[in-house]
């Protein structure tokens, strides 16, 4: 506990449960639409924004924001204009901005000291302007959400099914893929690029193994991030160890153990 006297642990700590709540909501909506690759996609598209904000001396998250919401609005707008498939959308995103972030990054003069913390993450350094930015973020979320919950359910699970009914689902798309970039841009700085995609899907994985409906894999998966991340904070701490990869190996043992004790349970019963 005496750490919590030092303002960047509690802001680590805050930064943990904040993007918890908003990782467990973006999450459970990419893995019940089955996007598990377009988050892919963008986090590695960000690494283009990256690139080309050091090469300009501009800020590089600002850039990757950029990079995050054109990449996906792009993937969007490429399977719906002529009806690509979404999967080969992404992987000419993937690669563009993955060859972009490289070409930039290496014409840039000099060493780039702050590129090993997007790349694997240093939570210790978020900032109170991090803080902020998450906050503002997961509530507008949690709005949207909260306004359109019908809606984005019906579109996750059945998106032709909504469309033949009349609803909105190109707006519902657009709108939560933008919501996913920002998502991606801003946990850039929690885990890095590398393991990004972890937490967003681990904690989902793991509360889908008992829950069933979209409201309670939603709250079950927020619940086991914050657990699991402040768990790995805490761990890294004592023993001076990445958090991040902490964090993941920590989820990942958690999903393995339920999935264990999930397929105990069903032999018993099918006994």
């Amino acid at each position: 506990m005496e750490y919590l006297q030092y303002a960047f642990f509690r802001n680590a700590l805050l930064g943990i449960l904040i993007i918890s709540i908003a990782g467990g909501i973006i999450g459970t909506y990419i893995i019940t639409r089955r996007l598990v690759s377009i988050t892919g996609g963008v986090t590695h598209a960000c690494f283009g924004g990256l690139g080309l904000g050091y090469y300009l001396g501009v800020s590089p998250v600002a850039m990757a924001s950029v990079f995050a919401v054109a990449s996906s609005l792009g993937v969007e707008w490429i399977s719906h204009r002529y009806h690509v498939r979404e999967d080969s959308a992404i992987a000419v995103i993937w690669a563009l901005g993955m060859a972009v972030g490289i070409l930039f990054v290496f014409m840039t003069p000099g060493y780039v000291p702050e590129l090993n913390g997007f790349l694997f993450g240093n939570i210790l350094t978020i900032s109170s302007a991090d803080l902020w930015a998450f906050s503002i973020y997961t509530v507008i979320l949690i709005l949207f959400i909260a306004f359109f919950n019908q809606l984005v359910i019906a579109c996750a699970f059945d998106s032709d099914f909504a469309k033949v009914s009349g609803m909105r689902v190109r707006l519902v798309s657009y709108v939560m893929t933008v919501l996913v970039a920002v998502c991606v841009v801003l946990t850039i700085r929690l885990v890095g690029i590398m393991l990004l995609i972890a937490m967003l899907t681990l904690p989902i994985l793991i509360a889908e193994t008992w829950c069933r409906r979209f409201s309670g894999i939603m709250i079950a998966s927020i619940l086991t991030s914050a657990a699991t991340s402040t768990a790995g904070l805490m761990l890294a701490t004592l023993g001076d160890v990445p958090c991040s990869a902490i964090i993941v190996l920590l989820q990942v043992a958690v999903y393995v153990i339920v999935r264990v004790v999930k397929d105990m349970s069903l032999r018993k019963l099918m006994q």
